[in-house]
């Protein structure tokens, strides 16, 4: 399972990462057209959607490998015990938070296929179909907070401080800045 779930972040993480390229290709592919006289219009809803895909598909990648923003302020002057009881508690609070927002975002995206709503922009497409990116990232950020409140639970250390410390280890102190 754990190999399984390692893959699913990875994965997640690529899809992010190839929403990012396809903005710069097709920003790039915009500034040429125009040139050429081209209508481009329609590429600024994709991109806007490419954005919302690439952000939320990359959050359980990020989540695991401690680049989220964390507030360690208060943890780190913590004596282990209480530092463990407060990580669980923020643990819980973030899983319930992301469930619930998990939960409408699928639904809102049900929501809008069952009633086949159709963007407004220029390119009318199925809105579901971008709300997807929202809807399955959401799900994702679900399964990696999961997961990590049962590592932590387990009584082991978060994923997110092993990783962060491994890069400290390596002299790698770029995501502090």
């Amino acid at each position: 399972m754990r190999r399984f779930l390692d893959r699913l972040y990875l994965v997640s993480g690529a899809l992010g990462a190839i929403f990012i390229a396809l903005i710069c290709v097709l920003m790039i592919a915009q500034s040429v057209l125009r040139e050429f006289n081209v209508r481009t219009g329609a590429v600024n809803d994709v991109v806007a959607w490419f954005c919302a895909a690439a952000s939320f598909f990359a959050m359980a990648h990020a989540f695991k490998h401690g680049d989220f923003v964390r507030v360690n302020l208060l943890l780190e002057k913590l004596p282990p015990p209480m530092r463990r009881l407060v990580e669980i508690a923020c643990l819980v609070i973030g899983t319930v938070s992301v469930a619930y927002l998990a939960f409408w975002a699928n639904k809102f995206t049900y929501d809008s296929w069952a009633f086949g709503e159709v963007a407004q922009g220029l390119l009318p497409i199925p809105i579901w179909i971008p709300q997807a990116s929202f809807a399955l990232g959401s799900l994702l950020l679900l399964v990696a907070l999961v997961d990590e409140l049962v590592i932590v639970l387990r009584g082991g250390r978060p994923t997110y401080v092993v990783a962060v410390e491994e890069r400290h280890a390596h002299g790698d102190f770029s995501s502090d800045v």
